[in-house]
Order: structure tokens, then sequence, then C-alpha cells
């Protein structure tokens, strides 16, 4: 991946990807010259016709002439037509090169930088801001660099012909400059805002459709409309604000040469007078300053293009700037067997005031399973995040097998640990492709082993099947079916550590009784790390580790903790009752 260098402007950190296309771009700058001469010429041999053949009436003279001037336009329609092929498909290839980078970035950033970004924003700039820069590299680089060319060398020609006049139009540009300058400015400020309320209504819109369910079961879809409808017109503000810039900034421009052309036209016709024009020359001259309208009228459209550009490449920028807490370390483990250990960890979110966890140390042999159990808040999944570095420890160390999990190689890491998630998450795809999503090559019967063990069989009911799409989020399916499917998905990649984070919470307590007994023979040699909340999961692990306030207070077999910590036993009392434990205890 590209990194973009901080020191310079966003937009060109960003040129470096042209580089691939460097043949395409140094091509179409080195037609841009041979453009501009073609547009330059044709007013020249508009002067030399009327000064030559049609001031002789000579009709083969002016013949010739026509046909250069038509040739010298094909030339120019020619060189455009190229230019902008090539120029689009070089920006095309580009825009999805850096598409791509921005994608490896945000999947390699941590969690907590997608906590602190809303979706929408990342979305907008993965989408609308790559697609501005796009159209700006194809189109409204070159046109710039091509009109500011054609400025300089007309008004070169014309200072040349006549200097006074020429000179004339230099000063009359100065105040122009100036004001297009601080609109410039403004327009880009005002682009920015835009760029961004655009990010906040796609945050508006997917979390209003993602949670369609919940606005209608509460009645709150008036509610969620207003929410919609206030950061709508919250955008539409600043576009109408942006487009009052632009309109402003686009008639400045178009109007000076037009008003200048007066200027200009009766300076020529004093200077033809006094012989220090010929009639040739003045309509060269008229026609060169006409041939400065697009260019100069354009350039108003193409400033604030490259303004709303630069703010683009501003916002991808952020996403590349963000740092990446978790990078990969080059050690693996060449025999693993899965022993797990914390040592002294600590946990601090960056906005948060206190820490999550303080000087956790435990300590899990290979084919040990070990519950969390702990109060809401008390540290349980995050100590499940940091075991495949999907949080980095703040303090002490977790290793695997002695290595701290920093050195390891990220890919074997987390081959090593395959994690089932309290919230399963499913993809739009098909039920096989989410199962298989962290074991592609799994036969079927890899396949039917891990669905046995998680009850998860009822993917064979489904229309299709296991080739059964599963829509966006898996929501087609009901929370203890995703559940079911999240929990197979992570056996079958036979990892040597299984965490699971309360994966069994939206099951009703038949099938969390089958899918628990079939766990216990699964969970045999393999290191087991589980979040629980009930007691009758708690009853899959060999120890039981209870955190209290992001410290481990204690530590013990489930009858060890139930016979002498109180707090445990209230713990665990909300669904379970602990006299069958306690008699049974006694009884021994």
């Amino acid at each position: 991946m590209l990194a973009p260098s901080p020191r310079r402007s966003s937009l060109v950190r960003l040129l470096p990807y042209l580089r691939p296309y460097w043949r395409q771009f140094t091509l179409a700058l080195v037609l841009a010259p041979i453009g501009v001469a073609m547009a330059v010429l044709i007013p020249l041999l508009l002067g030399r016709i009327v000064d030559g053949p049609i001031a002789e009436r000579d009709a083969g003279g002016v013949a010739l002439f026509a046909l250069l001037i038509l040739l010298a336009g094909a030339v120019d329609a020619a060189i455009n037509l190229l230019r902008r092929w090539m120029m689009t498909r070089a920006t095309s290839a580009l825009e999805a090169d850096i598409r791509l980078d921005l994608f490896d970035q945000l999947q390699a950033l941590p969690l907590g930088f997608h906590k602190r970004w809303e979706s929408g924003q990342l979305l907008s700039r993965i989408m609308s801001d790559l697609g501005l820069l796009r159209r700006f590299m194809s189109f409204g680089l070159l046109m710039l660099i091509m009109n500011t060319i054609q400025i300089v060398v007309v008004v070169s020609i014309m200072v040349a012909m006549h200097w006074q006049l020429g000179v004339s139009v230099l000063v009359a540009v100065i105040p122009v400059v100036a004001v297009t300058t601080y609109l410039v400015r403004r327009f880009g400020i005002v682009s920015r805002d835009v760029q961004d309320r655009t990010g906040d209504v796609a945050s508006t819109a997917e979390e209003a459709l993602h949670g369609v369910r919940v606005i209608r079961s509460f009645g709150r879809v008036p509610h969620a409309f207003r929410a919609f409808d206030r950061r709508a017109m919250d955008l539409r503000d600043s576009g109408v604000q942006r487009m009052r810039l632009a309109a402003v900034l686009w008639t400045l421009l178009e109007a000076f040469p037009s008003a200048l052309l007066v200027v200009v036209l009766g300076g020529a016709a004093v200077a033809a007078a006094d012989g220090l024009l010929t009639l040739g020359q003045v309509v060269s001259f008229v026609t060169l300053l006409l041939s400065l309208a697009w260019p100069v009228g354009s350039l108003g459209f193409l400033l604030s293009f490259m303004r709303e550009a630069q703010t683009a490449a501003d916002r991808v920028c952020e996403v590349f700037d963000a740092p990446l807490a978790v990078v990969s370390g080059t050690k693996r483990i060449d025999d693993p067997r899965g022993a797990v250990s914390l040592r002294g960890v600590s946990f601090r979110f960056d906005d948060a005031a206190t820490p999550t966890l303080t000087d956790v140390t435990l300590d899990i042999a290979p084919g040990e399973t070990v519950a969390l159990v702990g109060g809401t808040g008390s540290g349980k999944s995050t100590i499940v995040s940091l075991i495949p570095r999907l949080q980095d420890v703040t303090g002490g160390a977790v290793l695997i097998d002695g290595v701290d999990v920093r050195d390891l190689d990220l890919r074997q890491l987390r081959s090593l640990v395959a994690t089932a998630f309290e919230d399963p998450i499913l993809f739009s795809m098909s039920a096989r492709e989410n199962l298989t999503l962290g074991r592609p090559e799994a036969t079927d019967e890899d396949v039917a082993d891990a669905l046995r063990v998680a009850s998860a069989e009822f993917v064979y009911d489904l229309p299709w099947g296991l080739d059964t799409r599963l829509g966006e989020q898996g929501l087609s399916l009901s929370g203890g079916q995703r559940q079911r499917l999240a929990l197979a998905r992570a056996i079958l990649v036979r990892p040597r550590i299984l965490v699971l984070d309360d994966t069994l919470s939206a099951l009703d307590i038949h099938t969390e009784a089958e899918v628990e007994a079939a766990l216990k023979s699964t969970l045999v040699g393999v290191t087991g790390l589980v979040v629980a909340h009930r007691a009758s999961t708690v009853l899959l692990a060999d120890r039981v580790a209870m955190l209290v306030e992001g410290r481990i207070a204690h530590v013990g077999t489930h009858q060890e903790l139930l016979a002498t910590v109180p707090e445990y036993r209230e713990l665990l009392s909300a669904d379970y009752s602990i006299e069958p434990e306690l008699a049974e205890e006694a009884a021994r």
C-alpha cells in the first residue's frame, strides 16, 4: 500500500498513484501544448489571410489558408479525443488503486478508529470523494494546465504585437486575480462543509435503514424522518452557499473577457488608425482575445473543481494518516500448542478517563477451557479482543506459547485464534460462503461437522440450502440462527484457541443444551476462553476467572467459587439455582 507523505498537500500526496500510468499522463502533458498551439495558430492564420490573400484578392490563397485552418482544427480535435481517452482509462485505474488501498487501510485500522468514525463518513470518502478525485485528475487537472498555458502564450503574443494593449490586458487581470483568489479560498471552506455533511446524511440514512425494525416497532418513523430531514436540509443549505460562491466566481470570469474586449477593440482601432497595426493584426489581436474567453471563463469552474478535489484528497488522507495501532509482527510458531498467558495486562480506551483492565494475569494451559464471568463493563469482551489483536494492550503482554502476540505474524495469529462474538456478523453472501470465511478450503464433511456441533443444520432447510444468500447482515435469519452460524464458522476453522464471547446468549435453553453438549467434545484438545453470563455456559469450563472492575478477583473451579465466593453465587443466581450444586458438593 502506498503511504502518502504527511509533509505535502493532500492532492500532491496522492500523485504517486499516477506512477504506474506515467506514460499516459506524460503523453497527455506533451499533447497539451500541441493542442494550445493549434488553438493559437488559428487567430494568427486569420490575420495572415486578411493581410495577404484577402487584401490581394487571391482566391487560391484564401482556399489554402482555409484548408490550413481546417487542418489545425482537426488536429486540435484529434488531440483532445486522444488525450481524454488516455486520461479516462488511466484515472479510472488510479481511482480503483486508491480505493483498494483505502479499503485495505480501513481493514487494518484498530477498532477504536471505527468506534470514533461514522460509517457514512467513511463510505462517502471511499465512494464520492474518490469519484471527485478521478474526475479532476482525468479532466480538470489537464484543462487547468492547458488553459494556463494558453493564457500565458496568448498574452505574450499580444504583448509582442502591441505592447501597450498587451500590458493593459495584464493590468486589468490583477484585480480579477485577487478577487478570484479570495472566492476560491472561500469555496474550499464551504466545499469541505458540503462533503462532511454529505457523510452525515449517508450515516443517518444507513443507521435508519439498518434499524428500520426498531424504528417501526417504537412508532418513531416521524422522528427518524425529522432527523434525516434536518441533516438533508443542512446539506442543502451548504450546497446552496457553495453554488452561490461558484456563481459569483464563474460570472466574474465569464464576463471579464467580454468587458476587456470593448477596451481592446477601442485600443486596436486607435492603433490601426495610427498605422501601428495592420487590419490583419487587428483581426488576429481581437481573435486571440476571443480565444481567451473559454480558458478564462472556465477557470472559475476549474479552480472550484480543484478546491473540491483538494478537499476530497484531504478527507481521503485523513484515513491514510490514521495510525495503525496493530502492526503485524514477523515471528511464527512452528508447532503451536495453544497455551495462553496474560501477564499484567492493562488496557485503556483512547477517550476513557479510567482503564478498562488493570494488571490482569491469567494462565490457560493447552487444551484447557476457562470461563470469564463478571458484571457488565468488567472487561470480559476487552480481554477477548486482545488475544487475536483486534486491539493491543496498553500495558503488560498477551502470550501464546510464550510468544508475545505483538511479535507474531498476524495471519498466523488469526489462524490460531477463532472468535465467535455475541453480536454475530453475517455478510450478504451465501450460507456456505459465510461459514467458510475463515477456511475457504473446507470440505462438505467439515462444514457438516461444524453445523452439527453448532446445532445449525437448519441451513439445509433454507430454499437453496447452503447456497442460499442470507442478505445484508443475515437479517433473514433469527438472532439464534445467526449466532449458531457464527459459532459454526469459528469451529470450522479448527483453531488451536477458540474464543466464545457470550456466543450462546440468543439460544433457547433446549438448543443451548444441545450446543453445549456438542461443544464439550469439540473443546477437547482446544484451548477455550468462554465469556459466560449463564451458569449453564460456565459448566463448559475447567476453571472460572471472575472479573471485578477490570481485575481478576477470583480464579477456581465452578464448585470452588460457588462454595467460597458470595459475589459469584449472586452473579449467577439470576438464572441458576445453586442449591443442587451445593448439595452435590456436600454429598461428595
